[in-house]
């Protein structure tokens, strides 16, 4: 049953973690350690760590890491291979489709007006993904900084949202 939560669990962050690994990992952490309650915030700073100092994408390196540690939780070193192999699997599983159907129609929409200003237009969530994971882990070490930088960043974010639209019509 656990296997399966770990799966369910990567396969959501795989869905919705655009941006990378740095943007997935307050999804990351909400599955983790809020939701699920498989580890404490310290040892998910750890992860973190850990994922950043190895080979590979970070999203993936700490997907292999967590699922280890659950399914070692749950069952042992058999399980805790099996745990690192699925959450890997299911957080690859999303973006792997995606771009299996998105490279058939590639080059028709290529040129197409609508798709590129759709891609321009995500960038400021990306970008906002992506502070909101390094908000996460300083609040961990200064909350009082962090609270102010998210309002700093909030503002600049939205003068960014504004202009990437004005600039598209």
């Amino acid at each position: 049953m656990i296997l399966l939560q770990l799966f369910l669990s990567y396969l959501k962050i795989g869905f919705f973690g655009f941006g990378g690994g740095y943007a997935m990992l307050s999804l990351i952490q909400n599955e983790v350690v809020v939701q699920h309650a498989w580890m404490s915030n310290a040892q998910f700073a750890d992860i973190v760590a850990v994922s950043q100092i190895t080979p590979g994408p970070i999203a993936i390196n700490s997907a292999t890491y967590v699922g280890y540690t659950v399914g070692l939780q749950a069952g042992g070193t058999l399980w805790g291979l099996l745990g690192s192999a699925i959450a890997t699997f299911a957080v690859c599983l999303p973006s792997l489709t995606l771009m299996i159907l998105v490279a058939r129609f590639f080059m028709k929409l290529k040129g197409n007006r609508i798709v590129e200003g759709a891609m321009r237009g995500m960038r400021p969530a990306v970008i906002g993904m992506i502070a909101a994971a390094a908000l996460l882990l300083l609040a961990a070490f200064v909350p009082a900084i962090a609270y102010y930088l998210m309002w700093v960043l909030g503002v600049l974010l939205f003068a960014e949202l504004v202009f990437y639209t004005t600039k598209l019509m």
